[in-house]
């Protein structure tokens, strides 16, 4: 495992009006590591349909992380980068941090790295069939979909979520078969005309009431 270890990063804050709009990497995207997170001599303590059935009566928010074309001149034409996920959550206020989960064979981690900046888009109730976008592999997932850049980084940020959080890549840790991505806010904001937040929950969507 250590040999996969993700050094820890920080974007230049001296940078930052370039970044907006040809942002540097800040990450080494690594060769994907063997997905081993037990040792050949151990049992996993509990069964892996077991482990999601029992988490999956936690309820989330659905967000999809998105990251602008990579700026390496190596990488030729790409478009952004995007992809649904609901491991996301707030860590810090004073630095402001935010964290999200990704799995270390995802094919679009490695040009988020690559951008060193994204943007969390937190999805609005009525955005479900936009998550099974963004959820899929192999497409072009922003075909049709309204966007526009956000302020700080220039990541694409959905017309209609809920809110966004526009981010500067800060640490990336390991945690088994996924990477725990550290983002440092550098801007955020809310659409007042959203009507709640989208919900997951035992694998179906939902949406929120207030009594």
């Amino acid at each position: 495992m250590a040999a996969a270890a993700v050094r820890y990063l920080r974007a230049d804050p001296a940078d930052r009006s370039r970044r907006t709009t040809h942002p540097e990497p800040v990450v080494e995207a690594l060769p994907r590591p063997e997905l081993r997170c037990v040792g050949e001599d151990e049992r996993a303590p509990v069964e892996q349909a077991e482990f999601r059935r029992v988490l999956g009566n936690f309820a989330t928010g659905i967000t999809v992380i998105t990251a602008p074309p990579s700026p390496s001149p190596t990488d030729g034409p790409d478009g952004p980068a995007g992809f649904a996920c609901q491991s996301f959550s707030s860590l810090s206020l004073d630095p402001p941090l935010v964290a999200f989960m990704v799995g270390r064979t995802s094919t679009t981690w490695p040009r988020i790295a690559r951008a060193g900046v994204f943007c969390v888009n937190v999805l609005g109730a009525d955005q479900g069939e936009l998550c099974r976008r963004f959820a899929v592999s192999g497409a072009d997932k922003f075909a049709g979909v309204a966007h526009t850049p956000s302020p700080a980084t220039g990541s694409p940020r959905l017309t209609g979520a809920a809110a966004w959080i526009d981010c500067a890549i800060h640490a990336v840790h390991t945690g088994g078969d996924h990477l725990i991505v550290v983002g440092r806010v550098k801007a955020l904001g809310t659409d007042d005309e959203a009507t709640g937040p989208l919900l997951f929950h035992r694998g179906r969507f939902g949406g929120f009431t207030t009594d």
